[in-house]
């Protein structure tokens, strides 16, 4: 694929979230408040859809003798995992839809993309420190 398909993809999915209302502030806080059943159900059909192609990638991937196990859980994840979603609730947005809202118009958002590379900056930086 060239980037002109990536480009193309990357629109056709900005604007599909801006018209679901995926990147409403509203939504996502009636999804954190157990309000609306709304994002939820994104989410759960993008769950579904990538179990349902995770299926034959897999099978092809063992074809060709590469290990598909899952990692071991790490203790670090659940940390992550909480500063992502404190992050989360109080832009509104998680990473992609940063984007999308430049896109839309909501400049202030750089902000939140400004402080999301900060923390992969710090995370680079931590990392090699970090107990394996």
């Amino acid at each position: 694929m060239n980037h002109a398909a990536f480009l193309l993809i990357g629109i056709v999915f900005g604007v599909t979230m801006y018209k679901t209302e995926a990147i409403s502030w509203y939504r996502i806080q009636e999804m954190f408040r157990f309000h609306s059943f709304h994002m939820y159900g994104i989410m759960g059909s993008a769950v579904l859809t990538a179990m349902l192609l995770m299926i034959p990638l897999q099978r092809r991937m063992r074809a060709k003798g590469i290990a598909t196990t899952p990692r071991p859980f790490q203790h670090g994840v659940w940390l992550g995992g909480l500063i992502f979603g404190m992050g989360w609730a109080l832009t509104g947005a998680c990473p992609g839809p940063l984007w999308i809202h430049v896109g839309a118009g909501t400049s202030v958002m750089f902000v939140a993309i400004f402080s999301a590379l900060a923390g992969v900056l710090v995370y680079a930086l931590v990392e090699p420190r970090l107990p394996r």
